[in-house]
């Protein structure tokens, strides 16, 4: 009996020791993972930031236009014939009174050689009576009728080399031709079309402003028209008329610039840009555009600045979050109104992952290159 209690006693007594043993080891791996939490220090978030900048930038007004030529018309038939002479080359250039077109006039020529034969013989029937009027051998009525009869015969026969002129279709003005429409031995009606021409230098570009920009523009100010027929290059001109009157559906004005054209790369009906310099320049702080936290209560960004560790003493860059008013943008960056100074150092990407208190690096290796005029590689 007793030696089973002896058993029965060492048994209980090694658990309690197994028991002891095992809650004195998770003590100590649990104090552990404490002291290892409250000695963790997360690590640095890594941003590209970038100075405020303090630059001058001119005041411009952007619209869009369209190329219009300052003479431009579809040259046609004034009257009814038959094509027997096509004079010019599709897409040629001409000069004002060039032959276009010859409609047959063999028969108007013939009308017009019997009509110039009365015309002379009226003319000297008018003399004969003239002189036999100034004797007194005839009466003042047969005079008058001579002179009647002459006017009349002369009426006809430039009645006939008006039509022979309609049907003999020259260019009404200087320009290049666009595609010919008729072809030889087509007969023609009244007002069929036979080929374009177009003035392409100087060349008009039309574009629209709201009315509240319309004190801000004049009649001789500078704009730059690009486009994707252009490549790179922009196209310098004046600003020629203003519209006196202002839409009543869109309350914008219609403006027109000339600009010159030797190169003939903008063409009638080409869509362009515009952009309109305004005299007066100014300052502005300016951002990347990537750096606007973006909030229906306000727009912000982050600020790094330099403070102090309280323990260690480390100089760290920690995130202020900075609500600033915004102005107008351009290419790659927004003007800044208030909130920000000059040479202050704002985050310029990830701002959406950040929080104010934050410590952060400064890593400028992947940063966006912004510009104030983007040209992307795929438009």
């Amino acid at each position: 009996m007793l030696k089973k209690v002896i058993v029965y006693s060492s048994t209980v007594l090694g658990l309690l020791v197994v028991i002891v043993a095992l809650g004195g080891t998770k003590a100590l791996q649990f104090s552990a993972m404490g002291a290892a939490a409250a000695a963790f220090v997360p690590p640095l978030e890594t941003v590209t930031a970038s100075p405020v900048r303090d630059e001058p930038w001119e005041n411009t007004l952007v619209s869009t236009g369209s190329v219009a030529a300052v003479q431009g018309v579809t040259v046609g038939a004034e009257m009814p014939g038959k094509v027997v002479q096509i004079a010019f080359t599709a897409g040629a250039t001409v000069a004002a009174g060039d032959l276009l077109v010859q409609l047959d006039i063999s028969s108007e020529q013939a009308q017009l050689r019997s009509a110039e034969a009365a015309a002379e013989l009226a003319k000297l029937n008018l003399a004969r009576a003239r002189a036999l009027r100034e004797k007194n051998s005839n009466a003042a009525a047969e005079l008058d009728q001579a002179e009647a009869q002459a006017k009349q015969a002369a009426a006809s026969a430039d009645n006939l080399r008006a039509i022979i002129a309609k049907k003999t279709i020259r260019a009404p003005f200087a320009g290049r031709l666009g595609l010919r429409l008729v072809n030889l031995g087509q007969i023609l009606k009244d007002g069929e079309a036979i080929v374009t021409l177009q003035t392409l230098d100087p060349i008009f570009v039309n574009f629209s402003l709201p009315q509240q920009r319309l004190a801000a523009i004049s009649v001789g100010g500078t704009v730059r028209v690009t486009s994707n027929a252009l490549g790179d290059d922009a196209v310098v001109g004046k600003i020629t008329a203003i519209a006196p009157e202002v839409d009543t559906a869109t309350r914008n004005v219609r403006v027109q610039a000339t600009l010159a054209n030797s190169s003939e790369r903008l063409r009638p009906g080409m869509f362009v840009s515009v952009t309109i310099v305004l005299p007066e320049n100014g300052r502005h702080l300016i951002i990347p555009s990537t750096a606007i936290l973006y909030a229906p209560y306000g727009d912000s960004v982050f600020v790094v600045e330099d403070k102090k560790h309280e323990k260690s003493g480390e100089v760290q860059k920690i995130l202020r979050q900075q609500f600033i008013r915004t102005g107008p943008a351009r290419g790659d960056f927004v003007t800044v109104l208030s909130g920000l100074k000059a040479g202050e150092i704002v985050v310029t990407t990830g701002a959406f992952k950040l929080r104010p208190g934050m410590v952060v690096v400064i890593d400028n290796k992947l940063a966006p290159d912004a510009k104030l005029a983007p040209k992307p590689d795929n438009t």
